[in-house]
């Protein structure tokens, strides 16, 4: 929905009249995650996509059957699924829609695109089975909700709910009951979080630290480098970084260090135990989800000597992810990065790493 913004911001001064398409679940594979979107409007113009082009046909067609009953509406799509409209999905998964016909001035939508805007934390709870299908709340940590999903008591325990989805940055289907009962199944509802861009801190202005920046950057990281010397540190040698801070690692995670979350990443690309030992202990106060340090088993048998003495616990000194990065054979900057963003993929999302040929469990 972020992607859609502007677009859809320019239909509504056109004056067009909009059905947006949410992906809200997958069963099976499936080619994109929930929260994919697109939306088309009254004159069959299709901006974004929730399939990478297996579903986006049949998707216009009851967009437009939505658009002209103004009722929203749940569909699904799969390739055998008997229960499902059947398209092209090659990867022989099921996916679930929400239609929503376009309300421009629904207040959690206003609030939603405000927040969007000023690069806020919020999540959009929706209405997607049970009662008062489409109904919106929105969200966020420091401001009072907008909207309702037709119950005060509901709107309670959702809320709070969704405050948890977002801190985690996760999009989900949740179900309740009616007044916000626990493991009932009387209303579903898509709870949606847009969180800022999870963080990438680079400890270390080397040559290694522009490839990991560009990869970073790729998957969507905001970029801080962090290195001691005025030469190296420049906005000239990592120009695709958001911020190059001249300065120590205790200073700078003393200020970003308790807004670290299990979404966001250190780095430490150093090899002086003066600059990595630092910023080892100040990511270990954090909540940060993975910390990565670079250097050979013997540099890194030294460190953790170090850290011992600094007063690090095993279990601390678990949560090191060194020598950084999967074992693909790396030795390039820039296969060194692909290895080290592969391990952070990885570390967020709970999987080991290994090939996809060699699991037997769920690609996605």
């Amino acid at each position: 929905m972020k992607d859609l913004i502007d677009e859809l911001d320019a239909w509504h001064a056109a004056g067009r009249h909009a059905v947006v398409a949410r992906l809200v679940g997958v069963a099976g594979s499936g080619p994109r995650a929930p929260g994919a979107a697109m939306a088309v409007d009254d004159g069959g113009e299709v901006i974004g996509s929730v399939s990478g082009g297996c579903v986006e046909g049949a998707v216009v067609t009851e967009a437009e059957a939505v658009r002209r009953s103004g009722q929203a509406r749940l569909v699904r799509f799969g390739y055998s699924d008997d229960e499902a409209f059947a398209v092209g999905l090659t990867c022989g998964g099921t996916v679930e829609l929400f239609l929503d016909p376009l309300h421009w001035d629904d207040p959690a939508r206003t609030s939603w695109r405000a927040a969007v805007r000023r690069h806020r934390p919020v999540a959009l709870v929706t209405v997607v089975a049970g009662r008062a299908v489409g109904a919106k709340l929105l969200v966020a940590p420091d401001a009072a909700p907008a909207g309702t999903l037709g119950d005060a008591d509901l709107d309670r325990v959702v809320g709070r709910d969704a405050l948890g989805e977002l801190a985690a940055g996760s999009t989900a289907v949740r179900h309740y009951g009616a007044h916000g009962e626990a493991r009932a199944d009387e209303v579903a509802v898509f709870v949606e979080s847009f969180a800022p861009a999870p963080r990438l801190v680079v400890f270390g202005a080397v040559d290694f630290t522009a490839a990991l920046v560009r990869a970073a950057k790729l998957l969507g990281f905001h970029v801080t480098v962090c290195d001691a010397r005025a030469v190296f540190a420049t906005r000239k040698r990592f120009p695709e970084a958001d911020e190059v801070v001249v300065g120590w690692p205790g200073p700078l995670l003393d200020e970003l260090g308790p807004a670290l979350t299990p979404r966001d990443a250190v780095c430490v690309l150093t090899h002086d135990h003066k600059f990595d030992v630092p910023a080892v202990l100040g990511a270990v106060a954090s909540d940060v989800g993975y910390l990565g340090v670079m250097g050979s088993r013997r540099t890194h048998a030294e460190r953790v000597e170090r850290l011992r003495a600094a007063g690090l616990t095993d279990e601390q000194l678990a949560r090191l992810h060194a020598p950084i990065g999967l074992d693909l054979g790396a030795t390039t900057p820039e296969e060194t990065a692909v290895a080290i963003c592969a391990e952070i993929i990885a570390a967020r999302s709970g999987r080991s790493g290994q090939p996809l040929a060699a699991t037997d469990g769920p690609i996605h």
